[in-house]
């Protein structure tokens, strides 16, 4: 029910301390059909924290919260160290005016200092009024006994002297009126039947959210102070009124485990447990209000959970026992893979959960179930299930983050209910059940800093409840790297995955290709954007440029036998779409010599070489159009002071070292063979490999120096100005410091910088690990995970946190997120 059962445990509130049994002199004035009243126990405490309130703030632009404040502007006027209370009560559709009733005190309006003041009596059948107008601000006033009354509507006070005989206290409210707890500033009654003019400007009218259908009252105790808003309470049970609570009569709270299987990067979790599935079961026979049989096929439930992680939602029902429900669900199996030792399976059937746990489960589609410890995990989708397993194979689970334990400082050990959310699953809420008039005016961003939660816990008789809006406390010695998201393509991928920007949102993208020479753009949240047919496979790297220097990003890149490049919706842009006969092309190079964007493309093709300026047009003045033999790889440029370099390799072991002309600019005289690495820029030397594991360096002189390192022919290097880092076997050594590891087929290292730390990448192909090191060759915390690629690194949606992309299985990649 996406988050709508949260929602209700957020309207369940009622105050929790016991006082007495007697009717408060005050309530006795308060009119039947206010719609929100608020006892107000320290005036001063409770007007300081509704003006400090960070999160209060955020709502503080509104115009329902603006209008709310205007009327009851003429309390500031009013001072009292007595209980009072305040009321709003609609006179015409969509229009609440304030009642503030209090004790009678000397000094209780002081207008010595205000100057712009005009004070009015005024008589009505028999009774004396008062007019105020103050500053701008209109209210009037009567006294009746002991008590004064103010209002910013005169009918209101007019309404009461003629009814005073028959003033009453209405007995549901009178009852929780007597067990608030005092100790808070205000404690605040909501009157569900009355108070749908009120929500509904607030509330999204989409979700049909009729709060009267679970109570009558909602009463809360208002706690809050700069970092947090708390409202805490008690229910009683009534058998009366099919409310969702009324669920878990007869049954106890258990520890909720779905927090301990979602992934650390869920949006939220809401859980539901019970000690007895036939009480529930009894209860939701009666909630629904249906002749069924009660089915025992997962009568072994003790938990439903729910898991919202990339707008998509998955079910775990927690057992103490499997036999019923996997004879159940084997009946329904049509096929299956395995992800990480875990079996994946279809079904096909979806909508039973539906069925069994409505309703708390409804318009849910079970297409695919895994199983974890006890627990039968639920998704639309196959990629969710691998998320959630490979979240949980890294131990990179909810319970672990700063959001939950905020949230659970706060809370109860047992829930019947529980919600937690962080900052997208708060503005998720927002989006989903707040009107977007509301959203548009409130200040997200701010909202961005607090955790969620809202908690039912069900006792024998009543039922406490919790709320909780809290600023997240800061963990600055969290290590963990969390698997942020699956995405499974049509067919086996070709190409290891990489980063892009979208130059739109600033945030980084995905391009991948897969066997059939489709090109994918994937989005920071894991969906596909657009998939394009291209016609050869992609050499090397796809490369951004920004062709036109007005900040929009392009795609270039070369396939066999073209030299493409695509706009960020992968449209084809004129005229970069050149063919070339014969195919065989190297790796695009693309040179940007005075970082100004007057870009230089290299395309290579066996010996001939072919340099276009960002127009398109070939430029003439590069000398060096065809080579003695074939080029190696794809043309490299350096920038040494101010002098400029272009350098490939050719087949038979020449280096060329060019200069921007394509003229001769280092000669090197010595020929090398090769090894299947890339020339590098190392402490301002040329530096390279050869198939004897020979390092080569040469200086802008041509002086060359080599030294056998003894390493093996298929051996990787990668090179910074001041970094050297080489794989050999199983032995990856970064500046000079070896580590050795697993036994394996790895791939040439890669090293990162990022945030002003180097980062080393090496994966093992073979056994599917991905290794991360820092600069002083250190492991990176919760190293290696499982990927079959080499990776590329970024800050993908600028958060000050590194997200990894790799190969996951044949057909599908995997994105890590490293804290």
């Amino acid at each position: 029910m996406k988050f709508k059962i949260a929602i209700i445990s957020f309207l369940f509130l009622l105050a929790c301390n016991k006082n007495n049994n007697t009717t408060s002199p005050l309530l006795h004035y308060v009119p039947h059909n206010s719609s929100v009243i608020i006892k107000i126990n320290d005036k001063v405490s409770f007007s300081s924290e509704l003006e400090n309130n960070d999160l209060l703030k955020s709502f503080s632009s509104t115009k329902a919260y603006a209008s709310l404040v205007a009327k009851a502007k003429p309390l500031q006027y009013l001072q009292t160290n007595l209980e009072s209370i305040l009321a709003f009560v609609e006179l015409g559709k969509g229009n609440f005016e304030i009642l503030y009733i209090v004790h009678k005190s000397e000094d209780l309006i002081n207008l010595d200092e205000i100057t712009d003041k005009k004070v009015e009596h005024i008589t009505y059948q028999g009774s004396n009024l008062e007019k105020y107008t103050l500053e701008g601000a209109t209210f009037y006033s009567t006294s009746l006994n002991d008590k004064i009354i103010f209002s910013s509507a005169k009918m209101l006070l007019e309404n009461m002297l003629r009814k005073e005989k028959d003033l009453s206290t209405q007995p549901s409210l009178n009852t929780l009126y007597q067990v608030t707890n005092n100790q808070s500033s205000a404690n605040i009654f909501l009157n569900t039947k009355k108070s749908n003019s009120l929500l509904s400007p607030i509330l999204n009218k989409d979700q049909h959210l009729d709060i009267s259908k679970f109570t009558e009252w909602v009463c809360v105790d208002f706690n809050s102070n700069k970092d947090h808003l708390k409202l805490n309470g008690i229910n009683t049970v009534s058998d009366s009124l099919p409310t969702v609570s009324n669920l878990f009569n007869s049954t106890h709270a258990l520890i909720n485990k779905t927090p301990n299987l979602a992934p650390m990067t869920s949006d939220a979790i809401v859980s539901y447990t019970f000690d007895n599935y036939s009480s529930f079961a009894r209860n939701q026979k009666k909630y629904l209000d249906k002749s069924i049989l009660i089915d025992n096929t997962f009568n072994a439930v003790e938990e439903i959970g729910f898991i919202y992680l990339n707008n998509e939602t998955s079910i775990i029902l927690h057992t103490s026992g499997s036999e019923n429900i996997q004879e159940y669900l084997d009946g329904l199996k049509i096929g299956s893979e395995d992800y990480q030792g875990n079996e994946i399976v279809a079904l096909s059937k979806s909508d039973f959960l539906n069925h069994y746990f409505d309703p708390l489960v409804k318009n849910y589609t079970a297409n695919h179930y895994t199983i974890i410890e006890n627990a039968f995990v639920f998704a639309n989708t196959a990629e969710s299930l691998k998320t959630i397993i490979a979240n949980y194979k890294s131990s990179a689970t909810f319970e672990k983050t700063a959001t939950y334990k905020t949230a659970k400082e706060q809370l109860a050990d047992e829930s019947s209910i529980l919600f937690i959310a962080n900052a997208k699953g708060v503005e998720y809420f927002l989006n989903h059940n707040i009107s977007a008039e509301i959203v548009k005016e409130i200040k997200v961003k701010e909202l961005a800093e607090y955790t969620f939660a809202a908690q039912m816990v069900a006792e024998d008789n009543f039922h406490h409840t919790n709320i909780l809006f809290q600023k997240i406390a800061h963990e600055t010695t969290l290590n963990q790297t969390t698997p942020l998201f699956t995405l499974t393509l049509d067919k086996g991928i070709a190409n290891a995955p990489q980063f892009v920007k979208n130059h739109l949102t600033k945030k980084e993208e995905i391009v991948v290709q897969d066997q059939e020479n489709n090109l994918y753009l994937i989005s920071t949240e894991g969906k596909v954007l657009w998939k394009k047919q291209l016609k050869g496979r992609i050499q090397g790297r796809i490369e951004q440029v920004d062709l036109y220097k007005n900040g929009r990003l392009q795609l270039a890149f070369t396939t066999d036998n073209e030299f493409l490049i695509l706009d960020r919706n992968g449209n084809e842009v004129s005229p970069f779409t050149f063919k070339y006969d014969g195919g065989n092309l190297n790796p695009l190079a693309v040179f940007d010599y005075e970082k100004k964007r007057d870009y230089r493309f290299v395309v290579s093709q066996g010996a001939k070489i072919t340099m276009y300026n960002r127009l398109g047009k070939k430029v003439t003045g590069f000398k060096f159009n065809k080579a003695e033999r074939s080029i190696l790889g794809s043309a490299k440029h350096f920038r040494i002071g101010r002098n400029d370099y272009v350098v490939f390799k050719e087949e038979g072991g020449e280096l060329k070292i060019l200069s921007r002309t394509g003229e001769i600019r280092v000669p090197v005289k010595e020929k090398i063979a090769f090894s299947d690495n890339e020339v590098h820029l190392h402490k301002n030397k040329f530096t390279l490999t050869d198939i004897k594991g020979r390092l080569y360096q040469i200086d802008e002189k041509g002086k060359m120096t080599s030294t056998n390192l003894k390493l093996l022919p298929d051996h990787g290097i990668d090179a910074t100005s001041n970094t050297l880092v080489i794989m050999n076997d199983n032995v990856l050594t970064i500046r000079s410091k070896k580590v050795e590891l697993e036994l394996g087929v790895y791939s040439k290292p890669k090293i990162f910088y990022l945030n002003d730390k180097i980062y080393v990448s090496v994966t093992d192909i073979q056994n599917q690990k991905i290794y991360l090191f820092d600069s002083q060759a250190e492991s990176i915390s919760n190293f290696p995970v499982p990927g079959s690629s080499v990776i590329d690194l970024s800050d993908m949606d600028n958060d000050h946190k590194l997200e990894l992309v790799t190969k996951d299985q044949d057909n599908s990649i995997i994105v890590y997120r490293i804290n």
